[in-house]
């Protein structure tokens, strides 16, 4: 049976006065919602290029979030019964994670 959703992000990027970038980024399933955070620093020595920090920031929240994801999806995958084999980093096909 054919399924689509639509999940909503947001992300938030603020920078302080000391050079660090933080990124905010919030999924909204529509019946959660899930928040992901990441921090840049620019090293003194660097020249203070704005969108480096923005990204590497956001990249940060991101990986964040997609962890928080696949932990959720190893929890609804085990309240069915069903136990998350360990790949060791590696992707696997189906629900395997």
């Amino acid at each position: 049976m054919p399924h689509t959703l639509e999940w909503k992000v947001r992300l938030h990027l603020f920078e302080d006065d000391e050079g660090t970038t933080k990124a905010q980024l919030i999924l909204d399933t529509g019946t959660t919602e899930l928040t992901g955070h990441g921090t840049a620093h620019c090293h003194p020595a660097d020249a203070n290029v704005p969108e480096i920090g923005d990204e590497l920031a956001a990249g940060r929240a991101m990986n964040d979030l997609a962890g928080q994801l696949r932990k959720t999806a190893e929890r609804d995958i085990e309240g069915m019964g069903a136990s998350v084999p360990h790949t060791h980093g590696r992707e696997a096909a189906g629900w395997l994670t």
